[in-house]
């Protein structure tokens, strides 16, 4: 574990020279044929050929192991395990794999638990011993982890977390690279026009805008879409409404401030005058002919809601591309005809059953009109064949579950994609319940509008701050910024650090909090860690410099957990790719917190003089974990759409 870089090459370059001189030997016929155990020597071939490949790719490793990527150790990890498995054991189709973090630091940093499920599965003896020394061997001689006893243990090598920690802070947070880069579609938000957004779009909106965030950051190639309800047979009594409540509409923008009030004024006449109910419906017929009038006047509601909606979306800054259902309405005349087509309609009726689902689509109606079915087919379609998608997101509450897996199921059923090779994924979530653990209401019982759930912690948050008196010590700017992160941050991390699959209780008392798992103790934590080196005065050129010439020194138990902790960012992304519950990288974020205070609370960064409080001696190695830690939860704060600011 001492040798140099120069040592490690010089034996491992001897040592794949004497490997391929003992396989060479073996491909001679003549030393098989002396040989009475030909099969032995067939297997012991396999065994120094791949004990060769590890060593050229540990070499290959060690020469690049300044990219400026940071490292998925744990995916680096599977992949050796997964070689020597398959090795050890070739007649398993996909042998089972399980390379997860450690929890108890004694038994070292990660550990491999396939032995127990391959030992019901492989048929060759020793099989243990087998894996163990070629995994053994190649640990041995790699310059990052070794194996420990008992259980195959990793323990993650001082100098290689070291590296890993100055690549870092040289190169930046920079996710592994993507073997391609693929194209992600996100629905999410989809409010409906005339209506306003309340606090059931602020999780669809929240969590989505953080999973493209997630996709972004990885390389993907993200197109965030709002699939608002902007098309149907309520537009045709609001248009009514609008001929007879503004009749010069074609020439004067209408003063519409209320929408949520016009919506109802048309709904009440809607049910209650059988003559506006039939203007309504000829409202809809042209409003679908397209005549010029008609769009106009529909375009002029949606406008207005637009506006509203995005009051909420500069708040929460949510970046999104509006394609309504209206979008799709041209293409859901070639949707049917592909059903029919194909022998997909149930006898005639525009009704599909898809493969295993009890609940049909209903594709066009009985008087000949097109269904949310219909749309949403339409909508998939094009997000698959003309998009290119290779991801496709759906971010909804959990109530529309079922209906999102018979439109898939008929999706794949018409063939319009293979799941193995294109991802389409409900990511379904809880409602939001109050207090009382009921539906969240306001105190008369009506639904909690957006803008005023924003506007209330924008107030709290700023009672907070002054109850902290940070009024007295930030400029008005520094006081209002610190509001906006607090509030806004506050109320993302709520909804962001629950499962979404759950319900979670709105509570601005718990997120506004400042000790457990919240956001303003995230904010506040990140800002003190910020602070040190300025207290220190220590500008950022001076970080830099100290980055690319000092070593990251590991030496106290709590520097060594804290380095561990920073350099697990990039598992905790692929895992939250792969299951999409965003929830644990706040759990990540939290943990880290707690390990840096652990740190700080152990490890002297900055020395200073008792008497006069100057400072005497700068730690800068410890300077650099800070600067670390710091980096790593400014993109996580970047993933989750939180904004935190310099002073707090």
């Amino acid at each position: 574990t001492h040798l140099n870089s120069v040592d490690w090459f010089y034996l491992r370059e001897r040592e794949i020279r004497r490997l391929s001189a003992e396989i060479e030997s073996l491909k001679n016929p003549q030393n098989l044929s002396a040989s009475p155990h030909l099969d032995g020597l067939r297997e012991e071939n396999a065994r120094l050929k791949y004990r060769l490949n590890i060593l050229k790719r540990s070499l290959q490793d060690e020469r690049s192991h300044c990219t400026k990527y940071m490292m998925n150790i744990n995916q680096q990890l599977q992949e050796i395990f997964g070689e020597a498995i398959r090795a050890s054991c070739p007649e398993l189709d996909n042998p089972p794999l399980a390379v997860t973090p450690n929890q108890q630091a004694k038994f070292g940093d990660y550990q491999c638990n396939s032995a127990m499920a391959m030992a019901q599965r492989c048929i060759r003896p020793l099989y243990t011993e087998i894996i163990i020394s070629f995994i053994y061997y190649m640990l041995f001689l790699s310059h990052f982890f070794f194996l420990s006893s008992g259980f195959i243990n990793i323990h993650l090598k001082r100098t290689f977390v070291s590296k890993l920690l100055s690549n870092l802070l040289v190169n930046g947070v920079q996710p592994p690279p993507l073997a391609s880069r693929k194209k992600v579609v996100v629905d999410f938000s989809s409010p409906n026009i005339a209506k306003e957004m309340h606090v059931g779009h602020l999780r669809s909106t929240i969590i989505g805008d953080s999973m493209c965030r997630l996709f972004e950051f990885l390389g993907y190639d993200v197109l965030r879409l709002n699939h608002v309800g902007d098309w149907g047979t309520q537009f045709g009594m609001l248009i009514a409404h609008l001929q007879d409540k503004f009749p010069n509409y074609l020439d004067v923008c209408p003063p519409i401030s209320d929408l949520q009030a016009f919506y109802k004024e048309s709904k009440k006449r809607f049910d209650e005058e059988e003559d506006f109910k039939r203007r309504a419906y000829q409202c809809v017929v042209k409003l679908q002919s397209k005549e010029p009038d008609f769009i106009k006047a529909w375009n002029l509601i949606c406008d207005v809601s637009r506006k509203e909606f995005q009051k909420v979306y500069s708040c929460l800054d949510i970046q999104i591309i509006e394609r309504g259902e209206s979008f799709y309405q041209d293409m859901m005349t070639a949707v049917v005809k592909e059903f029919e087509e194909k022998g997909k309609l149930d006898e005639g009726r525009k009704i599909v059953f898809a493969p295993g689902q009890s609940i049909p689509l209903t594709i066009v109606k009985s008087d000949g009109g097109y269904t949310y079915d219909t749309s949403d087919l339409a909508a998939l379609r094009q997000r698959i064949f003309d998009e290119k998608a290779d991801v496709i997101i759906y971010v909804t509450d959990s109530g529309q579950g079922t209906h999102f897996q018979v439109v898939f199921a008929a999706a794949q059923m018409i063939g319009w994609y293979d799941p193995q090779v294109t991802r389409v994924e409900h990511a379904g979530f809880g409602v939001v319940l109050g207090e009382d653990k009921k539906k969240f209401k306001t105190r008369s019982g009506d639904t909690v509008r957006l803008m005023d759930l924003l506007d209330e912690g924008l107030k709290r948050s700023m009672d907070k701050l002054k109850e902290k008196d940070r009024d007295k010590v930030l400029t008005l700017e520094e006081l209002t910024k610190a509001q906006t992160s607090v509030a806004f941050g506050c109320i993302k991390y709520a909804d962001l650090s629950h499962n979404r699959i759950n319900d979670y209780v709105f509570s601005f008392d718990k997120m506004l909090d400042d000790r457990g798992n919240t956001a303003a103790y995230l904010l506040y934590a990140f800002t003190r860690i910020r602070s040190i080196a300025r207290l220190a005065n220590i500008d950022d050129a001076t970080l830099r410099k100290a980055a690319e010439t000092t070593e990251v020194l590991l030496d106290h138990e709590k520097e060594w957990k804290l380095g561990k902790c920073i350099l697990r960012f990039p598992e905790i992304l692929q895992k939250i790719l792969d299951d999409l519950l965003l929830h644990t990288l706040c759990d990540y974020l939290y943990e880290l917190a707690t390990t840096f205070t652990e740190f700080y609370d152990s490890c002297y960064c900055v020395e200073k003089d008792r008497q006069t409080g100057e400072v005497v001696k700068v730690n800068m190695w410890r300077m650099l974990l800070c600067e670390a830690t710091a980096a790593i939860m400014a993109k996580g704060f970047d993933i989750l759409g939180i904004n935190p600011v310099q002073r707090m």
